[in-house]
């Protein structure tokens, strides 16, 4: 078996990017060979089996020169037509299946989502896959309005618990910050609008009149970079809020870990890597709402500084609970190999 992985290749680290590089780490311990073709645009130098296609022509020609038994595409955000084209493609490359992980959780809630029927083109091309996995319920649900056969569909949530020492100190000034700020609060993910990182920004100032010490880390990249430092620097309080840019999971994971509470302000949201692997480590988790997160996450409502406040103040003045002993979990690849062996089965059909 070969597999060939397409999606966002990090950096930046999202969600989605943990779960292909989980996936592709994965495979190669057990042995199979699996290349990766970076779709977006942030590109680095090719090694390793990792390519970075200029163009569509050039994407087009690497999917007709590898060689791999199982394609497998990515797709988080919102579901363009040049996405829909690229997974029609997948899906009638000769010789090999297709398989696509759709990650937006909220996509299917969205103005965008509700309107998209079994007669639209995201209804045809996901009928010609060979098969599609949902990470949340409410995705197999948009599956079956698009008319989607039920073998094909395949509920696997997307995180992976997976003990992972980086074996090097953090980097500066993530180090520092988290030395001289008592407690910190911590927010890991994309610099896009649906994240509200300026109503995390906005609440710090009022917690500080309760413990002076806090501080805000947020671990990311995105379209909001740029915006966001602005903000950050017109706050009076702005040096105890640190945008570190992209780390390397190891030392995100490290960060959240020394970290006293994360934070996930979303507008929508899926079951988010980020807060699986919080309460992985032992760090409390305050969250939106979105219908779907684990039972030890404080809620709040979408939008509401004065309750994520509130959640905050709340959370800090309990002790933060010891770090549960450490479990490998990799179910969920290993559910997702499972599937590739399926698909390649002696009598499998297309």
């Amino acid at each position: 078996m070969r597999v060939l992985q397409l999606g966002p290749y990090p950096p930046p680290h999202g969600g989605v990017q943990s779960n292909l590089v989980a996936l592709r780490r994965f495979l190669r311990k057990q042995g199979i060979p699996c290349a990766v073709i970076n779709i977006t645009r942030h590109r680095k130098a090719e090694e390793d089996e990792v390519y970075y296609p200029r163009n569509a022509l050039d994407l087009l020609r690497l999917l007709l020169r590898l060689r791999y038994d199982i394609i497998h595409l990515h797709i988080g955000g919102m579901l363009t037509r040049r996405l829909l084209r690229l997974a029609y493609v997948c899906s009638i490359v000769p010789g090999t299946r297709s398989v696509i992980t759709f990650h937006s959780g909220g996509y299917p809630s969205t103005v965008e989502g509700r309107q998209t029927q079994a007669t639209s083109l995201a209804g045809f091309v996901f009928r010609h896959l060979d098969a599609l996995i949902g990470v949340n319920p409410e995705i197999m649900n948009f599956f079956v309005r698009l008319g989607v056969r039920s073998e094909r569909m395949h509920l696997i949530y997307p995180h992976a618990l997976l003990e992972e020492e980086s074996g090097e100190e953090l980097p500066e000034p993530l180090r520092s910050f988290l030395e001289g700020h008592r407690p910190v609060l911590i927010s890991v993910g994309l610099l896009e609008p649906e994240y509200q990182l300026g109503l995390q920004i906005d609440v710090l100032e009022r917690v500080r009149r309760v413990f002076p010490g806090s501080g805000l880390i947020i671990i990311g990249s995105g379209s909001l970079e740029g915006e966001l430092r602005k903000n950050i620097e017109s706050k009076p309080y702005g040096e105890h809020i640190l945008l570190t840019g992209d780390v390397p999971h190891s030392m995100t994971i490290d960060a959240i870990r020394k970290s006293h509470v994360m934070l996930r302000t979303t507008l929508y949201d899926g079951d988010a890597v980020s807060v699986r692997e919080s309460l992985y480590v032992g760090t409390p988790v305050i969250a939106s709402d979105n219908g779907m997160r684990p039972a030890s996450v404080r809620l709040i409502p979408k939008s509401d500084g004065t309750m994520l406040e509130k959640a905050i103040l709340e959370t800090l003045a309990e002790k933060k609970p010891p770090r549960p002993p450490a479990s490998k979990d990799d179910s969920n690849l290993r559910a997702v190999l499972d599937l590739y062996r399926q698909l390649l089965a002696p009598g499998s059909k297309r």
